[in-house]
């Protein structure tokens, strides 16, 4: 039999190492690479729009499509970092990369047709006459998908983001 103050210890253990799962959070790579993969990737399209349209663009730093793919450098990030970190024959590497893969080929398929064809729909209405009832529609977001090229740009700042981040946790350590 235990004593009490042995079962007391245990129950005083459990009970800080679940806390220290709450803030576990802060330490996990893969999530960190793949937040930090996005956040750089929306600063870069933010700066991008800047240099195109000479205006600054609040959208960008939020809004989807464009150079380069926050959703392809999100998920390459995560599916990096967790192949770095547990190793790419696992079952988590394999979650993470089946992920990867169909978000990369989302953006270039449905979402990117989709917004060429709100382009399409958004010509239509501003051709329509001012009193048809539609003519005063909102227009339909245009930025939804990505070409292949930015979805590549993002495949490789997640690729570079989880890597760099790899080797600051090796150096930290």
């Amino acid at each position: 039999m235990r004593s009490i103050d042995h079962r007391l210890m245990e129950d005083s253990a459990a009970s800080s190492s679940s806390s220290s799962h709450y803030f576990s959070i802060f330490t996990n790579y893969p999530l960190i690479s793949a937040v930090l993969a996005f956040t750089i990737a929306q600063f870069i399209k933010f700066f991008t729009s800047w240099h195109k349209e000479k205006r600054w663009d609040l959208k960008r730093l939020v809004g989807s499509g464009g150079m380069p793919s926050s959703h392809s450098a999100t998920v390459t990030a995560l599916a990096m970092a967790v192949g770095l970190q547990e190793g790419f024959g696992g079952s988590h590497f394999a979650i993470a990369f089946i992920l990867t893969s169909i978000v990369m080929y989302d953006a270039t398929g449905v979402r990117l047709h989709a917004g060429r064809q709100a382009e399409v729909l958004n010509q239509i209405v501003y051709e329509l006459p001012a009193e048809h009832p539609l003519a005063e529609t909102r227009p339909l977001s245009e930025l939804l998908g990505h070409t292949p090229p930015q979805v590549i740009a993002g495949g490789i700042l997640g690729t570079a983001t989880a890597v760099v981040g790899y080797l600051v946790t090796l150096i930290a350590k």
